[in-house]
């Protein structure tokens, strides 16, 4: 135990299911411990590291409460002193023994075991330290009330797919921005970044002001970011001109994409049918023919075998793809072999939309580009699994998705590409970085296969329970997450994090900027004499 380290209360009771009650000591500010804060309880051979779950004011005997004192009377302050106190219910998350062995928390300690808040070591203990192992451990804040930076371990961080939930005007996008870097910086894992509003490539307006910007992706990371653009010319109104122009076929689009658009565009199962049928007979130009046909629906219907309504529907509602200037009916490079290339290469993907940020869009673009990658990926792993040869091993492919609800609600989920990624655990070394505000338009099973969570103010009492699903001790978590800060506060939790805790942001500014930049020959050099001397 560090000397320094300030006892704030007592245990007095608890148990391993409801968690432990301490008692505050009586020099202790009650209004300076909030919800969230880390604490430490020392037990006889464990260290439990806890959260503080809820806060109770308590009167020893009821009769006081019938004639309450007036604040900071003198009645008051002796009462204060006997009969007045107050308690925290504390949430074990994690125990040390002795011997250092991190463990689940299976045992409690014994009564009036002490409390202290936690300790710069006690942190580094539990989350790992970023100036021991900078590729293993990236620091993304620090515990409330508190200058210690807590890490999450990036290597746990990209076995599974991850979510960021949070309402508008949380912050989410400044933690998905914070969180890829520190994946750029660490080379733990290639990004495709679904970039919807132009905020990852370049410069971006920085959350909460209108005047001040940050640093994009690309600005910071030149060498490793590559800029596919939809829309040049917003790029380059931006500062900068894209690495890759995309244009696209009408043959590269599938049924499975349209299926992704099925309750954007309000297509009723019949119409998906129709698809189908014109793909039996048209093959991959199924859509070119759908297009082209015009005027003459009904000779189309009966020529594929489809019913004339549902042809219509179909015509009406893909009609606007004519309208989009980045698809062509001319063959044109592969952009996603280009990609391929770039992420073979170890350079991270941003597709930039421009001013073509409509959900129909965003979902048709998002759906194709990663059905193709995931198709090249499943033939990258089976190579791998035939040599077992490392240098065929492909790299992590993280894809980042804003909206998510959108292309993983329960309809959704079950027949796109996204809910297949999802649900296959990283098989093919493909996973998801999920950004949602609204977490309970998620399916239940894509929610409980997401393996680390960061969780900024929710207010709807469903997104909270859906961003806690499959979460030990929710119940207790939910408190927590009702405290949260609107700005720059989140709830950690999950696979790549030793547990469950609260934390303000790291500052995405200058010092962090320094923090990213590669390590230079000299500076490595000056780094291994100061370690050897």
């Amino acid at each position: 135990m560090n000397k320094t380290q300030q006892q704030i209360g007592t245990l007095i009771s608890g148990s391993l299911a409801e968690g432990f009650v301490m008692r505050l000591g009586s020099t202790v500010e009650l209004e300076q411990i909030k919800t969230g804060k880390f604490v430490v309880v020392r037990g006889r051979s464990h260290t439990f590291f806890s959260i503080i779950t809820d806060l109770k004011i308590e009167i020893a005997r009821a009769e006081v409460a019938q004639f309450p004192p007036a604040q900071n009377s003198l009645l008051a302050n002796v009462l204060q002193e006997y009969d007045m106190f107050a308690s925290a219910f504390l949430r074990p998350m994690l125990m040390l023994s002795d011997s250092g062995q991190r463990m689940p928390v299976k045992t409690i300690p014994p009564h009036f075991s002490p409390v202290y808040e936690a300790s710069h070591d006690d942190i580094a203990t539990v989350f790992g330290d970023e100036k021991l192992d900078n590729t293993k451990y990236f620091s993304i804040g620090n515990p409330l009330d508190m200058d210690a930076p807590v890490c999450i371990n990036l290597d746990k961080l990209t076995e599974r797919s991850n979510g960021i939930f949070g309402k508008t005007g949380t912050g989410k996008t400044f933690i998905t921005r914070l969180i890829l870097a520190g994946l750029i910086k660490s080379e733990k894992a290639v990004n495709l970044v679904f970039d919807m509003h132009s905020e990852y490539g370049l410069q971006a307006r920085q959350e909460g002001t209108e005047k001040a910007f940050v640093k994009g992706l690309k600005t910071l990371f030149p060498s490793k970011v590559a800029i596919f653009s939809l829309d040049a010319v917003s790029t380059r109104r931006r500062g900068s001109s894209p690495d890759v122009t995309i244009e696209l076929t009408y043959d590269s689009i599938s049924v499975e994409d349209v299926l992704g658009l099925q309750n954007e565009l309000n297509l009723h199962a019949t119409a998906v049918e129709a698809a189908y049928l014109i793909v039996a007979k048209h093959r991959k130009n199924w859509l070119k023919a759908l297009l082209d046909c015009d005027g003459d629906l009904k000779d189309f219907a009966q020529s594929v075998g489809a019913h004339p309504e549902s042809i219509a529907a179909l015509y009406r509602k893909l009609k606007r793809i004519e309208r989009l200037p980045f698809f062509t009916k001319n063959h044109t490079s592969n952009v996603v072999d280009q990609m391929i290339e770039y992420i073979d290469r170890g350079i991270h993907v941003i597709v930039e939309f421009g001013n073509y940020t409509s959900s129909f869009c965003y979902l048709l673009i998002a759906n194709m580009i990663t059905r193709k990658l995931h198709t090249a990926y499943i033939a990258k792993t089976e190579k791998f699994l035939g040599s077992q040869d490392k240098r065929d091993e492909p790299r992590k492919l993280l894809i980042t998705i804003e909206e998510a609800h959108k292309f993983l609600n329960p309809t959704a989920a079950k027949q796109t590409i996204f809910g297949i990624i999802a649900r296959e655990m990283r098989k093919y070394y493909v996973s998801l970085l999920v950004v949602d505000q609204r977490p309970s338009g998620i399916d239940a099973e894509v929610l409980s296969q997401i393996g680390t969570k960061f969780i900024a103010q929710l207010n709807d009492d469903n997104d909270i329970q859906a961003a806690l699903t499959g979460v030990s001790g929710a119940q207790q978590l939910k408190t927590v997450l009702s405290t949260l800060d609107s700005k720059k506060q989140a709830l950690v939790l999950g696979h790549a994090i030793a547990m469950p805790v609260v934390i303000k942001t790291r500052e995405y500014d200058q010092k962090f900027y320094s923090a990213m930049a590669p390590i230079t020959a000299s500076t490595s050099t000056k780094k291994l004499v100061e370690e050897l001397f």
